[in-house]
């Protein structure tokens, strides 16, 4: 069976297929840090009192910080898989 088989949307090479929004966000708050995503990206939810909840309000209805979010993200993806394998020294 040919890959394109396995995975007929074509998400094969995808990094966030399957993640949700709400994964994204916490895993980048873990790893990265809420100071870090809000240098990277300055919107309010980020720097004044930031939580997830108020962070996934804001980027459902803002599509253009959500794909600054989703490409941080991708940026970071190996230094979260590091983090969540326990790699990751603090």
């Amino acid at each position: 069976m040919e890959e394109k088989d396995k995975n007929p949307e074509g998400q094969v090479n995808n990094p966030l297929h399957g993640l949700t929004l709400e994964t994204i966000v916490t895993e980048l708050s873990k790893y990265v840090g809420w100071e870090k995503m809000a240098e990277k990206i300055p919107i309010k939810c980020f720097m004044s009192n930031p939580s997830v909840k108020s962070s996934l309000t804001f980027l459902r209805r803002t599509p253009w910080a959500r794909q600054k979010v989703e490409y941080l993200y991708k940026y970071n993806i190996k230094r979260i898989e590091k983090g969540k394998n326990g790699l990751l020294e603090e």
